[in-house]
């Protein structure tokens, strides 16, 4: 065989101990055959009746994991053999093995095994000890695998564990945020009602409740929101995300004031404009604003800055406030993550405004990232493709 490495100093390799008249044994009822790369010698499930030793080349064995990942589980090469269990029964391949490189096999189907074990029984016992190792080494592969399946269907439980708690403590946030406003809503309005107000406060009274309705009226906005955002996509036009900034901030400078935080926008006069929608974009950016404001218990500055670089626009907010602790940024942008308390600071909301600026931003095809660290603030940057 030119180029080849004799198949009778492979299959000692392969058989320790095997003599050499059954080596030539072997070899007479035995094919030697050639694969291109690529090619496939044998198929996961398929059924199979042929035993192959490598005799120059490589070759890939590959599984099918979970019904779609295909993993590799090791690279052979000459001396190597594969399909053994197809000469002892009729039972599916267990693995796909593909030429890796340009592959020479010397290959034994079961009738001709057959024919060599009634011709010598050493050769048997040398194959059968070969085979039974080849098993013992499948089998703590099969643990091994085992163990990494338990390992990752425990992690998806504690997911599942976490998700489910996260979705308990929503509905207790929900149900609190309804009803302070509900209650107190409820108890002006008894009042009103009993003629018990007049002068300035009936028009006290009357604030109250338009304030308390229009607290629930945004909480059942920012609800619905979400969950219409997964069914109706919004038609995208030219977008100034100047003004986007300016009515925002605008918006959010009388509770900037009473929170004693210095609210600030640095526009971007040549900033080019963005493909999306402008309403979403601004309950976008609102909820950066407020989050921002509310997590500067102790005043000081909130900058919103707009530039541009490349073929990407940035809108940014930045505050001074409590940051985020490093093991909880992963998690800010959970639907039904919520910081309740800090320190001596206690915090309102459901914990969407994030979750509702994060599908917004993926519904624009653009990035939100965040840095931030405890005591000395965050900083929220969303970024989108300029319009061409």
């Amino acid at each position: 065989m030119t180029n080849l490495r004799a198949p009778s100093k492979i299959i000692p390799r392969a058989f320790p101990g095997i003599k050499p008249g059954e080596i030539e044994e072997l070899i007479a009822n035995s094919q030697v055959h050639a694969y291109a790369p690529g090619e496939i010698l044998c198929r996961e499930n398929a059924a199979g009746d042929r035993f192959y030793m490598i005799l120059e080349g490589e070759a890939e064995v590959t599984k099918i994991i979970n019904n779609s990942e295909t993993r590799l589980l090791k690279t052979l090469g000459p001396g190597d053999f594969f399909g053994e269990m197809a000469l002892i029964h009729n039972a599916p391949r267990a693995a796909t093995v593909t030429a890796k490189s340009q592959l020479t096999t010397l290959e034994l189907e079961k009738t001709g095994f057959d024919r060599v074990l009634h011709s010598s029984s050493s050769i048997a016992m040398a194959m059968v000890s070969e085979i039974s190792n080849r098993l013992r080494s499948n089998d703590q592969m099969a643990v091994d695998d085992l163990r990494l399946r338990a390992s990752e269907l425990a992690e998806a439980y504690q997911k599942l564990a976490e998700q489910d708690l996260a979705r308990r403590e929503f509905l207790s946030n929900i149900a609190h945020e309804l009803r302070t406003p509900l209650m107190a809503a409820s108890g002006y309005l008894q009042m009103l009602q009993k003629g018990a107000m007049s002068g300035d406060q009936l028009n006290t009274g009357i604030d109250a409740v338009a304030r308390n309705v229009q607290q629930i009226v945004s909480l059942v906005n920012d609800i619905l929101f979400l969950q219409e955002m997964d069914l109706v996509l919004p038609e995208f036009q030219a977008v100034d995300l100047n003004a986007v900034a300016k009515n925002v901030t605008d918006k959010y400078a009388p509770k900037a004031i009473e929170r004693k935080v210095n609210l600030r926008l640095s526009p971007d006069v040549s900033l080019p404009r963005v493909s999306g929608d402008s309403k979403s974009l601004e309950r976008a950016l609102s909820a950066l604003v407020d989050n921002a404001i509310k997590f500067s218990p102790n005043g000081g500055d909130v900058e919103v800055r707009l530039s541009a670089r490349g073929g990407d626009v940035f809108l940014a907010v930045e505050d001074h406030g409590i940051g985020i602790e490093k093991e909880k940024m992963t998690r800010v942008f959970d639907r039904f993550y919520h910081l309740e308390r800090h320190e001596n600071d206690l915090f309102g909301g459901i914990g969407l405004g994030l979750a509702i600026t994060k599908q917004v931003i993926e519904q624009h095809q653009g990035k939100l990232t965040v840095t931030s660290a405890p005591g000395r603030g965050s900083a929220f940057t969303i970024v989108l493709k300029k319009l061409n």
